[in-house]
């Protein structure tokens, strides 16, 4: 079996699905590696290194597809990819098969088998490959860092000669493996932190980092899905919660917001009205802006000032800033996918196991997933 990694088309995409190290692992388990010439460099990843891993370079991408059994990507491919695979080619990346069934369509005509890192099951047997968590703790991470840069106070209390300066007043709505990491990484950094989210279940891991949590109550009891999401709330509901956040987002310096729904638009928790009672100077981060936003202000991609002085900003693609420890995180997950799927150095599809079942979108020209019957 030849495995391939070619260089990310899309732009602004510097991860590389497979480090050198984790290449080597695959190569010392009996199966073939082959590289793009060139795909791991924006990752800090030479040729040279993946070289002394075992793997092969290839010069032009084209050979490359030619010749794998297993193409291995970050972001889904695009339509001249999907035309230099094979039929019966396997496809392991980030499809986002709910938001694109265009795609989901194209990979079933050119009888590719699709595999979603997207579409794991959130279960005990498929934590090593949680490609999303591992993504969504560098998106939390880096989103106080965006945070901090645009916000023109300290976030730390500091006492100088010349005054003490208070502590910054950071909010984080939304408490999943994005919302964690910002809340740990500004409690580091000295700030004081409040959190909100749906799920009430998540207090005490707010709480463990030194956050406050928002407690708001709510007549919905089922707030979160069978795979630990937080689950769409009734319109009524939503503008209650707003009300209730209201005060604390105008005394906030910093706001992240991290609230996202499988394969819908990201529910709006800030309205444009909530902005203009913020003062001037402080920050929105809006880590859901690849799905619309949770501010009604944001621009995906873009930074917004508002007239009273309020910066939002809706950064696209966050784990790309961090490009190493990402593709290292990426590659691991990877790994053990193909390691679950690895019978006798072959692809093997138990279509009777959740996790292939569910993280399989396309195979033999059929929709495989139970996601996209539901």
């Amino acid at each position: 079996m030849n495995i391939a990694v070619p260089k990310e088309t899309v732009g602004g995409e510097t991860r590389v699905a497979l480090t050198p190290a984790v290449a080597a692992q695959v190569i010392s388990s009996g199966i073939g590696v082959t590289i793009q010439k060139g795909a791991g460099i924006q990752a800090s990843f030479t040729d040279d290194m993946y070289e002394q891993a075992g793997a092969t370079i290839a010069p032009e991408v084209s050979g490359l597809y030619q010749h794998a059994d297993v193409v291995l990507k970050v972001q889904k491919p695009n339509v001249e990819e999907i035309g230099m695979m094979t039929t019966g080619t396997i496809l392991i990346c980030f499809l986002w098969a709910l938001s694109d069934r265009d795609l989901v369509r194209k990979l079933q005509d050119a009888g590719i088998t699709a595999i979603g890192m997207d579409a794991l099951p959130r279960i005990s047997r498929a934590q090593s490959m949680d490609a999303l968590s591992a993504m969504s703790s560098i998106a939390g991470y880096k989103s106080v860092l965006i945070g901090a840069n645009a916000l023109g106070k300290y976030l730390p209390m500091l006492v100088t000669a010349a005054g003490t300066i208070p502590p910054a007043k950071v909010l984080v709505l939304g408490a999943g493996v994005a919302g964690l990491q910002a809340i740990a990484t500004a409690r580091r950094l000295g700030a004081v932190v409040e959190a909100f989210d749906v799920r009430p279940a998540v207090k005490e891991q707010v709480e463990s980092l030194g956050a406050a949590f928002i407690d708001i109550p709510q007549e919905e009891k089922d707030t979160e899905t069978s795979d630990g999401y937080a689950r769409e709330l009734s319109t009524e509901t939503q503008d209650a919660q707003r009300n209730m956040l209201h005060k604390h987002i105008s005394k906030s310096d910093l706001v992240i917001t991290t609230a996202l729904i499988p394969g819908k638009p990201a529910p709006v928790l800030i309205t444009s009205e909530m902005v203009s009672y913020m003062a001037a100077g402080s920050v929105i981060v809006d880590l859901a802006a690849e799905q619309g936003g949770n501010c009604e202000l944001t621009r995906p991609g873009e930074d917004l000032f508002t007239d009273n002085g309020v910066i939002v900003r809706g950064p696209l693609n966050i784990p790309a800033a961090m490009p190493v420890h990402a593709s290292q995180l990426y590659a691991k997950t990877l790994y053990s996918l193909l390691m679950h799927l690895t019978r006798d150095g072959r692809i093997h599809l138990d279509f009777d196991d959740e996790i292939t079942q569910r993280a399989t979108i396309t195979h033999d020209g059929k929709v495989v997933t139970p996601l996209l019957f539901n």
